[in-house]
C-alpha cells in the first residue's frame, strides 16, 4: 500500500518515542486553547457531554440518544464539549529551490518533510488538530486539520505525493501562498511555514507583509528556515571556476567562487537577519535549521526552547 513506503520514509520509531515525551504548546493564545487547561468552546463528538440538537438527515446515527428518543419520539444527537487543544498547519514549501541537497545527507525538501511528518505526528499523539498545505507558484495541497489517529497516515501520502510532484522550473511564490493561507483559515490557529525563502528579491517585502498578516489574523506563525549550510549559507565550492544555474529561472553564471565568497555570505547574513528582526518584532517565531543538524535534533532543541518559554 502506497502509505506504508510513507510512514516508514518519514517516521523513524527512535526519533518518535523521543518526541513523544515533548508537547508543542502554543505562547500565544490560540482557539483551540492550550493541553488540558482549557474546554474549546467549539462541539464535536468527543470527551463530555454538552447538549443535544435535532437530528439532521445525514448525522452519524451512533451518535443519536436512543434514551431520548424512547421517550420523546423524537431524534436528537448529543453534542460534546471537544478538548482538541490547538489548530495546527505546516505549510511546506516545494519548489525547485528545496530539491537542492548540495552537501547535505537529504534535500531541503525531505528535511522538510521529515520535520512536517514528526510534528504531524506530536500534534496527533497530543490530541491536537493537524494539516498540511504545500505550495510552489501557488498552494497545490491542503489538507484540513484533524485530530484522528488515523489522519496520520493520509498526511504522509499527501507529504509522499508532494514530493514526486513534477517540479522542473517550479518557482518559489511563498509571498502569494501565504497570503492566500490567511485568507483560507477562519479560526486563529498555530501555522508552521517550511521554507528556504528563497523568493524573488523584490517579493521579499511581500514575503514579510505576508508573514505579517497571517499574525494580524491572530494566528501564531513559526518560521523554519532551510538551508544547507557548507553551500548556501558559506558558499564553500570547489576552489576552481565553476558554473552556477539557477534551478527556479534556468539564469546561469560562470564565477570562481573564492572571488565571491564575502560578498555573498554578508549578503545571506543581511537577508537572515532581516528576516528575523521582522519576525521578531511581530512575534513570529524565526529558526535557522541547516540540512547538516539531524532534523530530530533540530527539532527537539526548538521545542525544548519553546517549553522553556512557555
Amino acid at each position: 500500500m502506497a502509505d506504508a513506503p510513507a510512514a516508514r520514509r518519514y517516521l523513524d520509531p527512535v526519533v518518535l518515542s523521543q518526541l513523544d515525551t515533548l508537547e508543542l504548546r502554543a505562547r500565544l493564545i490560540v482557539e483551540g486553547f492550550m493541553t488540558g487547561l482549557h474546554r474549546s468552546p467549539y462541539h464535536g463528538f468527543s470527551v463530555e457531554f454538552a447538549e443535544h440538537r435535532p437530528y439532521n438527515p445525514g448525522d452519524e446515527l451512533r451518535h443519536v440518544d436512543w434514551k431520548v428518543y424512547a421517550k420523546t419520539d423524537r431524534y436528537y444527537i448529543k453534542q460534546y464539549e471537544e478538548e482538541t487543544n490547538l489548530r495546527n498547519y505546516i505549510v511546506l514549501d516545494t519548489s525547485s529551490s528545496m530539491r537542492y541537497q548540495g552537501d547535505g545527507p537529504v534535500s531541503k525538501l525531505d528535511y522538510g518533510a521529515y520535520l512536517a511528518a514528526g510534528l504531524h505526528n506530536l500534534m496527533l499523539t497530543q490530541r491536537d488538530a493537524t494539516g498540511l498545505i504545500g505550495f510552489d507558484e501557488a498552494l497545490h495541497t491542503v489538507r484540513p486539520p484533524k485530530a484522528t489517529p488515523g489522519y496520520l497516515r493520509q498526511l504522509l501520502v499527501a507529504l509522499e505525493q508532494m514530493h514526486q510532484r513534477e517540479a522542473d522550473a517550479a518557482r518559489t511564490g511563498a509571498a502569494a501562498a501565504l497570503e492566500d493561507v490567511a485568507r483560507r483559515i477562519k479560526r486563529r490557529s498555530l501555522v508552521v511555514v517550511i521554507t528556504d525563502l528563497f523568493e524573488n528579491v523584490a517579493a521579499h517585502d511581500d514575503l514579510l507583509r505576508a508573514l505579517r498578516h497571517l499574525r494580524h489574523r491572530g494566528h501564531e506563525v513559526i518560521v523554519f528556515h532551510v538551508l544547507e549550510g557548507h553551500t548556501e549559507r558559506q558558499f564553500r565550492f570547489p576552489e576552481r571556476p565553476m558554473l552556477f544555474r539557477d534551478v527556479e529561472t534556468g539564469e546561469e553564471v560562470r564565477l570562481q567562487p573564492a572571488q565571491v565568497r564575502d560578498h555573498y555570505t554578508e549578503a545571506v547574513e543581511h537577508f537572515t537577519e532581516t528576516f528575523r528582526r521582522s519576525c521578531l518584532e511581530h512575534d513570529i517565531d524565526f529558526a535557522e535549521l541547516d540540512t547538516e543538524t539531524p532534523y530530530d535534533t533540530a527539532l527537539l532543541a526548538y521545542l525544548n526552547k519553546r517549553s522553556r518559554l512557555a
